[in-house]
């Protein structure tokens, strides 16, 4: 689908943004799927090394037998990463075929299941996973920001939630609706806040009225007993 040249891949990601049901976006990431790695790679996308980095500073349980819920895995990146820091046991879902086919690939997964998020309940027990990460999706035109209570609901009281968005110009609505719900969450006594990271160099900037690199926050939250 494109030739790996920041021009290309600027050119695909831009398409996605054309793509208004969700027919059309799982059709997008399908047809993105084969060279969605080195596309994000000439993007420089840090969020799943970045996020990987966050939860494993402040993960102190028995990494290998812990379950991490991978939400929006793609072909798995963050778990890759997760890996590298001794986590070993990864559910993935995603809603592109082609992508969960691609992560089923890397034998790091258990078990995947295909879900549009946002259009169906995730497909999980409540309260099961010791740590859930949602990396690249909470954004403008992708995951609606009310998914975060049902990333809440599957975490085991104890465990952590870690969320990434962007903070370029097209998706400060986004973030601001997106921090007002954590936020509120925190309020209700449904979890706690344990780091906000901002990152300046989150990755390569794509749209016409930014260039160089694009800034970004990971957010880790802690889900509290009930």
């Amino acid at each position: 689908m494109s030739a790996n040249t920041f021009e290309n891949v600027k050119a695909v990601i831009l398409s996605a943004h054309k793509s208004t049901t969700s027919r059309d976006k799982i059709d997008f990431y399908n047809t993105w799927a084969e060279n969605y790695d080195q596309d994000v790679a000439v993007l420089d996308y840090r969020a799943p090394s970045l996020a990987a980095d966050i939860i494993s500073s402040h993960f102190s349980g028995d990494r290998e037998a812990a379950v991490v819920l991978d939400v929006a895995c793609g072909t798995g990146l963050v778990a890759k990463q997760l890996k590298r820091h001794g986590f070993g046991h990864f559910l993935g879902i995603d809603g592109s075929e082609h992508m969960l086919g691609l992560a089923r690939e890397t034998e790091l997964y258990q078990d995947l299941k295909q879900s549009m998020l946002g259009d169906d309940p995730l497909p999980v027990q409540w309260g099961l996973f010791d740590v859930v990460v949602i990396v690249g999706a909470l954004s403008v035109g992708q995951v609606p920001v009310g998914v975060v209570r049902e990333l809440c609901k599957s975490t085991k009281p104890g465990g952590y939630i870690c969320m990434t968005t962007r903070s370029n110009r097209d998706n400060l609505e986004y973030k601001a609706a997106l921090e007002r719900e954590l936020k509120r969450m925190e309020e209700e006594g449904l979890w706690c806040c344990v780091d906000v990271t901002d990152v300046e160099d989150w990755e390569r900037a794509v749209s016409e009225q930014e260039d160089g690199y694009i800034s970004g926050s990971v957010y880790l939250y802690k889900k509290l007993q009930q």
